[in-house]
């Protein structure tokens, strides 16, 4: 029986060794105030996985860490649009 427990401990340590963080960036053209950075970095942190967001009004961009293991791109670019604000990717950093 300990067997058992200590494999499946392996096992799922193993599973979270294997996750990396990303991070990338993200276009956000319709940014139109500098109170619209606010509201876009709250969407992007509710985000399961997302351990930082940094959003710039000037450039109209977000820079977002995450677990690749836990959530991906598209659940990011969605983020930003329910929060009324379409983005895309402009760049991936491993």
């Amino acid at each position: 029986m300990k067997s058992i427990w200590l494999s499946l401990a392996l096992v799922l340590l193993t599973g979270s060794a294997l996750a990396a963080p990303q991070t990338v960036r993200l276009s956000v053209p319709t940014m139109d105030c500098p109170v619209c950075p606010i509201t876009i970095k709250k969407a992007l942190l509710q985000v399961a996985g997302v351990s930082q967001a940094q959003v710039n009004f000037e450039r109209r961009e977000a820079l977002v860490t995450f677990d690749n293991a836990r959530t991906h791109v598209d659940a990011l670019v969605r983020a930003t649009a329910g929060a009324g604000y379409p983005s895309t990717v402009t760049e991936r950093q491993p």
